[in-house]
């Protein structure tokens, strides 16, 4: 299972099959999970003005193929970039990619696609839970980080670094007595040093490239209106 694949699950209720965050918080989020497992694979880096680079701009390391098909079409977009900063490919990188990620675990028995109709004219599909026995195991490693104080491993990390940028933590843990605490550890722990500093650094630039296209695109919509 991709990080992305995990967040996706994370970010839709179970029982209606719906979002519990919009557009185009969702899709940058699941781009921007990519571009950090292909960081975590050592396919990418974000370089850095201590090897005399640009710092901040996408890098390289290895084009080969992941063995995931979804991964490989990003990659291979992000070889297309290099050079560019994470936010300038955000968009393009998140384009589409929910689509693939809710079929593929449908496929797999995870999700279930629910087609209806809107009024009985518009076509509407949900993807409530079929087999949350992955999810439940998911969730309970990040309870026990953000509940119980335990130390993340990185693919934990990475996924509260991008709840806490969603700030839907609270809506992903929906059991804890103090919202504002629950917050504030996951802010901890985004900001922790809990993965490798290529990783971190994606993780970073990831955050902040979610927030300047939220922003972007937020603007652009109240101005078209």
């Amino acid at each position: 299972m991709l990080i992305a694949e995990d967040l996706l699950l994370l970010l839709y209720n179970d029982e209606t099959g719906k979002p519990i965050v919009g557009q185009p918080k969702l899709d940058y989020a699941l781009g921007g999970a990519l571009l950090i497992e292909l960081t975590t694979l050592g396919k990418v880096d974000i370089t850095s003005r201590a090897n005399g680079e640009r710092a901040g701009r996408l890098k390289v390391l290895d084009p080969s193929s992941t063995g995931d098909a979804i991964l490989d079409d990003r990659l291979a977009y992000v070889v297309s970039k290099a050079g560019k900063k994470p936010k300038d490919i955000l968009r393009g990188l998140s384009k589409q990619v929910r689509d693939q990620l809710l079929a593929r675990l449908a496929e797999r028995g995870i999700l279930e696609a629910d087609r209806d109709k809107v009024l009985g004219l518009f076509p509407v599909t949900r993807w409530p839970a079929k087999d949350a026995q992955h999810e439940g195991e998911v969730r309970a490693a990040l309870e026990s980080v953000l509940k119980v104080g335990t130390a993340p491993d990185q693919r934990t990390g990475a996924l509260i670094a991008l709840l806490s940028a969603l700030d839907v933590v609270p809506k992903v843990i929906t059991d804890a007595v103090d919202k504002r605490q629950l917050r504030a550890r996951a802010k901890v722990i985004a900001d922790s040093d809990w993965a490798a500093a290529a990783v971190k650094k994606a993780v970073a630039e990831m955050q902040a490239a979610m927030t300047a296209s939220i922003v972007a695109a937020s603007a652009a919509g109240a101005s078209s209106s």
